[in-house]
């Protein structure tokens, strides 16, 4: 099962840090993760230095996972020229495209 991620809550970072990542990492998480999508404060998580950022990253370069911030998000916050490299920002039709190529079973918000 293909899944994609919208991270929109305040609890997005403990939930990626205590559960999320450490399932991908050690190849428990039961789906196949296609793509991660943060808006607000999550945008945060994404910028260099930040130590879930940097797994995450890590986690996109081996399985191709798709990490995009939301492009308004980022640039209210003054981080858009500060994510980790390779990690585009964008909107909703960014998204689409990006993960066009992938049949996605569920989209969860968290």
């Amino acid at each position: 099962m293909n899944v994609a991620y919208v991270f929109a809550t305040p609890n997005a970072s403990i939930i990626l840090e205590k559960m999320i990542v450490p399932q991908l990492e050690e190849g428990r998480h039961g789906a196949t993760v296609a793509g991660m999508f943060f808006f607000m404060d999550n945008n945060y998580l994404l910028v260099r230095g930040n130590p879930t950022g940097e797994r995450l990253a890590a986690l996109s370069k081996k399985s191709g996972l798709l990490l995009m911030g939301c492009d308004q998000c980022c640039f209210m916050r003054g981080i858009a020229d500060k994510l980790y490299d390779g990690i585009p920002i964008g909107c909703f039709p960014d998204l689409y495209k990006a993960l066009s190529g992938v049949k996605i079973d569920q989209v969860i918000t968290l």
